[in-house]
């Protein structure tokens, strides 16, 4: 029998018992909190979720601590931390006659009906059970018959034990009473107290947590100990009043002062209860099973006390004060003042009622409240003001509308428990949440252009599968208790978990898609002990007591060492090696100070609320000003220039002006979305569809970009116009998601012909790597793996090119190609140590310095040696070898601006650019536009000398994108050259042509006529096809990187003889009867498309013969049917590179070196020897140097190599470096291969080393040795805010490329669901698991809102219809067309179409109709683009699709008559080909005149099968339906009753003994009668004449049970 739980009085609907943290939210009913924080629906103080002790393990024990000024109607006794305060521990249940009630931890009462032994009641609105033991076992089909296993007998047998639990999968709150000590005149057993107390929790393993309490004297019934789930032991040390006072005077006796006021007693209620007077002091640990030896000599958290039992102040282990609380000098409990030591003072003021009214920060934002019923304004300091619309009451008061401060309005719907039921934006666009009736489980999120995701749970309320808006599920397997043991991911990845001990959540091994298995071992306090990989190689972890990570070791011998001080603050960090780095923190716990190896020290101030507000590194200063709300609103460059931002009044960004004085505008809609940017007179509008999703953008008026999707939401292309020419990128998918194929299109701009392709397919294996991409005109690449996927060898087509091993950290340690071999080693500390050829000319060793800069590259050449500023930047390098000694400086103003050369240029007075625009430098003038961009570089003419007019001038000429689109060089105002280039809507430059100086037939210099054209290909941000009129060069690149391997060029001619039909082709073109073309379905092109590969491949899988020996051919057959497969000539060469990843040689297969170079540390070419008259183009990582203009395009900019920075600013803004134009200012570590620069990468947490890395450790997130840290970490700064707003917050754990974990920002979502990819991992860190505030499964990941309605996914692409329906018309609006005649036709039967030319025909006729739901910018598309489009769609899909939209056109609502009937499609009997009549059971909606569904049947007789089927996909509820006499059939009528319909019963003369049984119950002359209301038709039809006579009236009494055998 289970009981439902009565109704809330007091607290919080919102927060369950049993959250991580053990808090109850009645502090934040509605999830609703403001400021620093205070509860608006409730007017009170609130504190969530402060923690002071959380020591790792099995149901540890967490001491946390809530606060609520608010005052209950019926308040549960002050607990041990004073009036107001709250702990996990202070849970207790009433015992009355016949009413339960259950007071938890954050001061609710929930109300249960009396329970009678083994009887359950559960609370929806809670989502909690609280159950009486008295039963061995529960019911079998009971949600908690599990969990109630893993008690002890006893408790489960005991009738007078109660147990509570939010969750199937525990733990049990166990409700008891406190053992007392008998009196010695009792001779009776004492009765049992009227009220159950907290006495341990219980998991689902049977591990246990243990209060302990006092049996006697003044502390009885009190806990003064707490055993945990490891075994540890705690004391808790309680004081009383009495004890307290006398403390303070002998604190005053022996401080040598006068002792204050401290009673002896304190009054025996408060607001807040009725109060004891004892209060908690201390928390002791007094056994430690894993450290027994050397006890902490201190308390964990102490407590101070004031006068009147509040609390004033928390000491944490190092006995710092970290916490001090003030409070109402006339209400005992009501707190006035707090704060964080090192922060403000936050304080409140009240009014009559108890209600906050004011709170007061000295150093930010003030708020004040204004209460009024059913709403509540609140006013910060700067005038903003919000209104709050509330219903319900107490616990259940819920804000349903929202006014904002720029005066939008945002409104939610709850259910009658309190639970989210939709969210209406700014915008008036609503999001519906489907909770479970009676767990609350999210089940159902439909967005609000109706797109859906799904969740489904088991019976233990752990989630099994999701669906998202795009089909794709992910589903979980679990075993008896609980555990995850398998995870299948939405791209169809399977994940396997097992575990070793049945009393563990901790897995032992995981195996993944690949097979390969990975172990762990744990400590008795579930922290990771060690890891062993898939190669058995092994990485070992030791904690302290405290579960902080000391040390980290792993293979090769590298080690890393952690020691913190006593508050557990990490203060050095110490290599294999010895070097060390230290850190230093402020009172507040800010770090202050970074101390490197070699003691430079890198140092940080910060405002009284903890933001950085002056960083200082090398003597060189960087400020930022923030204003009252927290926002950054100037920031002052190391060359003291000031960049401003401005924001409205929800805290957006509207304005900023940079240091060059550029102003950017922006402008938002309601609900946050860009709409509208304005770049120094450059207007940009944004334009979304319904999801969200750009469709396109606007620039000065003219259409930009375009961005397709099809119905899944992926993403099928995105086109622009560039300089002209129609460019496009066109994406492919497979089922599961996973990107296939990427094609780049350029156009001609009059003709529309197709001037440039370019396609990169990519194929996966069974374990779902991508390991086979198959480059435009190449063999396939297919990258050999071991393990988890660690790169072994490369082969191109099937010839292995290159191989790798590598050591026991998976490192590369030997390269082999050919006769070419490359060995790596490395440092005791991990680094690059030396790369050695079997050539010794390339041999390079590298040495570093304590802070880890590269200080030294030896080779048999020459050594060169650099040196660096105390900021990391390199400043000079010394180059030393045979008959050469040569230093060469590099001069930068603070803000990284290069300077003149001081050994060269003396005289020079330039000190720095305030703007970050070089004006000169000691070879060019320059000029920029009020976009910063450079327009014009001219010959620098030095003083003195005599000018001849003779300067060459560069100008280049930009987009409104700030793409170099046109580049000049002139000398004598007559031009040297002249270069134009085109991009693909990603920026990616798809082409250029170069017109050059050269003399015409007259003798005359001139720009040639005709442009030497170079086209380019990309697979994603990584140029891999160049290609002229002579040659294409292609480029491999390793994985997942910029460094290219192969190089791979064929001559033009060549790659013409390649050019072939597909085999889909070939047979289409052929495949007619009369000899002509045929169109294929898309599924067949797919099918033969796959064929053709194996066959090519030689590997024809079963599948594929199975599938020709159902059709009658043979493998063989195909073959011959295929187009001979012509083999270019190629030259392949393995590129040889530096540490950076910039090409060095390239070497031939036999071993030669048929090129090579030297170049400078900023790119610049020093030597070329190139015998062979090799291209190779390719520089830094990222780069392709342009002869023309001498810069190096790298992806998103221009880079000139001459200053080492960028020609225009950086697209990302100051994400990417406060210097707009900055490259790495040591380039000899750091690359930046987008051309997107620094800053972002230190913020974002990628880089480690040099400035980057050393900026990283200040502005970049907190970094860890174990996930498990990572994860704390995260979840502790966030999971206070998650419970008070009562919404899930989710990010991503990333790993850096020194092994170091780190979290991203948390994503904020919704009640019951976040996205953790909305905050993906920055580019060169690696995805390793994941965080989500509302808990983690066994292994630490949580992956159910994998398709949170936040997540709008818009990166894939599948092209549905086929591109050349694509290109020439829009599917779309063919599909409209044909659909529309079809529903005329149904209408009207005389205007049936009998051909293709009939629908175009109807088309032109019905041109105006059709265009109020089509463009048809083109007009009806003639009839043979019809009969090809409309072959391409799915005749499955396309009925499922069309009857979706009939049952939406028609409303359950509708009071109609549907008539089902079945009919012979005319002309469809074939007597040639043998194939019979089709037959079509229809339903008719005779309301609106509409056929709304149909389903096709062979034969007649199949028809009484066919209607079941057909009522399936009809909405009939409340509808009469009608069949003829043989569609009267039992099952039918059944079926029709169970989806809520009614149905007209038919009687035929020809069914003879029906019809006489029906006559002897309802004789036919009954009916004639005149009261009855009737009418006859007659009609001529199948050769007869039929007359029908219609007579209504009431039902016989004898026909209501009538029934017939």
């Amino acid at each position: 029998m289970t009981q439902y739980g009565g109704s809330i009085v007091q607290g919080s609907a919102g927060v369950r018992i049993g959250a991580p943290t053990g808090v109850a939210c009645s502090v934040c009913p509605g999830g609703v909190t403001s400021g620093h924080p205070v509860n608006p629906l409730l007017g009170a103080k609130v504190l969530p979720g402060e923690t002071d002790i959380a020591l790792p393990g099995p149901l540890p024990f967490i001491l946390s601590r809530t606060y609520s000024s608010y005052r209950t109607k019926t308040p549960a006794p002050v607990g041990s931390l004073g009036p107001g305060w709250k702990m996990p521990a202070d849970i207790r249940l009433q015992l009355r006659d016949n009413t339960l009630i259950l007071s938890d931890n954050g001061g609710r009462s929930l109300y249960f009906e009396h329970l009678f032994p083994g009887e359950d009641g559960y609370s929806r609105s809670e989502s909690l059970w609280l159950v009486r033991g008295g039963v061995l076992r529960l019911d079998e089909g009971h949600r908690l018959a599990a969990l109630w296993q893993a008690l002890p007998e006893e408790l489960r047998l005991s009738p007078h034990r109660y147990l509570a639990t939010n969750s199937p999968q525990g733990p049990w709150w166990l409700l008891g009473w406190c053992e007392r000590v008998p009196e010695a005149d009792e001779v009776l057993p004492a009765p049992l107290p009227p009220y159950r107390v907290l006495t341990g929790l219980v998991d689902r393993f049977g591990r246990t947590q243990t209060f302990h309490r006092e049996a006697a004297g003044e502390f009885s019934g009190e806990i003064t100990g707490v055993t945990d789930g490891a075994g540890r032991h705690f004391r808790l040390v309680l004081t009383t009043q009495a004890q307290r006072a006398e403390e303070a005077r002998q604190q005053a006796i022996s401080g040598g002062t006068e002792p204050s006021a401290f009673p002896d007693t304190l009054p025996g209620y408060t607001e807040y209860g009725r109060d004891n007077g004892i209060r908690l002091s201390a928390v002791w640990l007094t056994h430690d099973p894993e450290y027994p030896e050397n006890l902490p000599a201190a308390p964990l958290v102490r407590y101070g006390w004031t006068p009147r039992g509040e609390l004033a102040a928390v000491y944490d282990r190092s006995n710092t004060q970290v916490r001090s609380f003030t409070y109402d000098d006339k209400y005992r409990g009501r707190m006035v003042a707090h704060r964080h030591t090192g922060r403000p003072e936050i304080r409140y003021r009240y009014d009559s009622d108890g209600r906050v009214t004011e709170q007061l920060n000295p150093a930010g934002l003030s708020y004040t409240y204004q209460y009024e019923k059913d709403r509540i304004t609140i006013t910060d300091s700067l005038d903003r003001r919000e209104v709050l619309h509330t219903q319900g009451e107490a616990g259940l008061k819920r804000v349903v509308k929202k006014e904002h401060a720029d005066g939008s309005v945002t409104q939610s719907q709850f259910d009658a428990v309190g639970r989210l039921r939709a969210q209406t934006d700014a915008a008036g666009r609503t999001t519906e949440y489907s909770p479970d009736v009676v767990t609350g489980l999210i089940t159902r999120i439909t967005t609000p252009d109706g797109r859906a995701s799904a969740f489904y749970y088991n019976h233990h309320n752990q989630l099994t599968s999701a669906t998202g808006p795009d089909g794709l599920e992910l589903r979980r397997e679990y075993d008896e208790s609980g555990r995850l043991i398998q995870e299948t991911a939405p791209d169809g990845d399977i994940t396997r978990y097992r575990y070793d001990n049945p009393h563990s959540d901790l897995p032992c091994a995981t195996d993944d898609a690949t097979g390969s298995r990975k172990t762990m071992t744990w400590s008795r306090y579930g922290q990771l002990l060690s890891f062993t990989d898939c190669s058995g190689y092994q990485t070992r972890y030791d904690h302290d007591r405290f579960g902080q990570m000391t040390a980290v070791h792993r293979e090769e011998g590298l080690s890393q060492y952690r020691a913190y001080d006593s508050r557990g603050q990490l203060i050095a960090v110490k290599d294999t090696q010895g070097h060390e780095t230290r850190y230093e923190y402020n009172a507040a716990g800010d770090l202050t100070t970074v101390i490197a190896p070699d003691g430079s020290r890198n140092g940080t101030q910060y405002d009284a609320w903890g933001k950085a507000v002056r960083t200082t590194q090398g003597g060189l200063t960087r400020s930022m000003e923030y204003d009252a709300a927290g926002r950054v609103i100037r920031l002052t460059s190391e060359n003291g220039s000031h960049t401003t931002f401005r924001y409205d009044v929800l805290d957006r960004l509207i304005q900023e002006t940079g240091f060059d004085g550029r102003t950017q505008r922006y402008h938002h809609d309601l609900t946050g979305k860009l709409i509208r940017s304005e770049d120094e007179g450059l207007v940009t509008h944004w334009h979304y569809d319904e999801a969200d999703r750009l469709t396109h953008r606007t620039v000065k008026g003219e259409t930009a970009e375009r961005w397709r999707y099809d119905e899944r939401g992926w993403l099928t292309d995105i086109s622009h116009i560039s300089e002209g020419h129609r460019v496009a990128v066109h994406y492919r998918y497979d089922e599961k998601g996973r990107l296939t194929g990427e094609r780049q299109t350029v156009h001609h701009p009059q003709t529309e012909a197709l001037l440039w392709q370019h396609e990169t397919r990519h194929a996966y294996n069974a374990q779902g790597l991508a390991n086979r991409c198959i480059p435009d005109s190449l063999p396939a690449v297919e990258w050999l793996t071991y393990g988890s996927g660690w790169l072994a060898g490369m082969k191109l087509g099937d010839t292995p090119l290159v191989d790798f091993t590598r050591d026991r950290l998976h490192r590369e340690t030997l390269r082999s190609f050919g006769r070419y071999e490359l060995t790596t080693a490395y440092t005791p500390a991990g680094q690059l140590q030396r790369q050695h050829l079997n050539s010794l000319q390339y041999d390079r060793d590298y040495t570093w310095n304590d802070n880890g800069e590269l200080i030294r590259i030896s080779s048999p050449r020459q050594t060169r040696s650099y040196s660096y500023s105390t900021t990391g930047r390199l400043t000079g390098v010394h180059t030393t070898a045979a008959n050469l000694d040569i230093r060469i400086p590099y001069a930068t103003d603070p803000a990284g601006n290069r300077l003149p050369d001081p050994e060269l240029h003396p005289d020079s007075t330039l000190s720095m650019w305030p703007d970050n625009r070089i004006a000169r430098d000691a070879h060019y003038l320059y000029r920029y536009d009020r976009h910063g961009r450079l327009t014009e570089k001219t010959d620098l003419i030095p003083e003195g000398v005599i000018r001849t007019d003779d300067e060459r001038t560069h100008r280049y000429h930009y987009d409104s994108q700030h793409r170099l689109v046109h580049y000049t060089r002139t000398q004598y105002e007559e031009p040297l050259v002249e270069s134009r280039y085109l991009y693909d809507p990603l920026g990616r430059r798809v082409a250029k042509r170069v017109w050059r100086r050269e003399r015409d037939l007259t003798g005359w210099m001139s720009l040639s006529r005709k442009p030497q054209v170079t086209w380019y290909g990309w697979d994603g941000d990584r140029l891999t096809t160049i290609q002229n009129d002579r040659t294409r060069i292609q480029t491999i690149y390793q994985p997942g990187s910029f460094t290219p391997l192969i190089r791979v060029e064929t001559a033009t001619g060549e790659l013409a003889k390649t050019q072939r039909r597909s085999l889909a082709d070939a047979l289409q073109q052929s495949g007619g009867e009369d000899g002509g073309s045929v169109v294929f379905p898309p599924v067949l092109v797919q099918m033969l498309d796959r064929l053709e590969s194996e066959i090519l491949a030689d590997r024809v899988s079963e599948e594929s013969r199975r599938w020709l020996a159902s059709c009658g051919l043979t493998v063989e057959q195909m073959q011959n049917q295929m187009d001979p497969v012509y083999t270019p000539a190629r030259k392949i060469h393995l590129y040889h590179c530096d540490h950076r990843g910039l090409p060095l040689a390239l070497i031939s297969k036999e071993g030669a070196t048929e090129w090579c170079a030297e170049y400078d540390e900023w790119g610049n070419l020093l030597n070329e020897e190139n015998p062979h008259q090799l291209q190779q183009l390719i520089r830094l990582p990222g780069q392709q140097y342009d002869e023309e203009s001498g810069l190096y395009y790298n992806r998103h900019r221009y880079y000139d190599p001459l200053q080492g920075r960028y020609i225009t600013q950086d697209p990302i803004g100051l994400k990417g470096g406060w210097n707009l134009y900055g490259y790495q200012l040591n380039p000899i570590s750091d690359i930046d291969p987008l051309g997107l620069s620094m800053w972002e990468d230190a913020k974002s947490g990628a880089c480690t080393n040099g400035l980057c890395g050393t900026l990283s450790a200040m502005i970049g997130p907190d970094k860890f040795d174990s996930i498990d840290s990572t994860a704390y970490d995260a979840l502790n700064k966030i999971n206070s805010q998650s419970i008070c707003e009562d919404k899930e917050f989710a990010g991503l754990i990333c790993k850096d490329n020194s092994g170091r974990y780190f979290s991203t920002a948390p994503n904020r979502g919704e009640r019951k669901g976040s996205y953790p990819f909305n905050s993906p991992c920055p580019n060169g860190t690696e995805k390793v698991s994941a965080y989500h505030t509302h808990g983690a499964d066994s292994h630490g990941e949580y992956w159910d809102e994998i398709f949170s309605a936040l997540e709008l996914a818009e990166i894939y692409v599948k092209n549905r219809y086929g591109q050349d329906a694509a290109e020439e018309e829009k599917p779309y609006e063919i599909t409209e067309l044909t659909t529309s005649w079809v529903v005329e036709g149904t209408i009207h039967s005389d205007q049936i179409a009998e051909g293709w030319e009939d629908i175009e025909d109807f088309g032109e006729t019905h041109l105006d109709f059709l265009k109020q739901y089509g463009d048809f910018e083109n007009g009806i598309p003639v009839h043979d683009t019809i009969a090809r489009v409309v072959s391409c769609i799915s005749p499955a899909k396309f009925h499922e699709c069309f009857i979706n939209w009939m049952r939406d056109c028609h409303s359950s609502d509708d009071k109609d008559v549907i008539a089902i009937d079945g009919k012979t499609l005319r002309h469809s009997y074939d007597k040639s080909r043998r194939r019979g009549a089709i037959h079509v059971i229809s339903a008719f909606s005779t309301m609106h005149s509409l056929v709304i569904g149909q389903i096709k049947t062979d034969e007649k007789s199949n028809e009484i099968t066919a209607i079941p089927e057909l009522l399936n996909m009809l909405d009939i509820k409340g509808k009469i339906i009608t069949t003829d006499a043989m569609g009267c059939q039992k099952d039918i009528a059944e079926k029709i009753q169970k989806q809520g319909g009614d149905y007209l019963f038919a009687v035929k003369g020809n069914q003879g003994r029906l019809n006489k049984a029906f006559e002897e119950k309802f004789p036919l002359k009954e009916l004639n009668n005149p009261e009855h209301d009737s009418y006859a038709i007659s009609e001529k039809s199948h050769g007869r004449e039929e007359i029908r006579l219609h007579i209504v009236c009431d039902v016989p009494d004898e026909l209501i049970d009538f029934t017939f055998e």
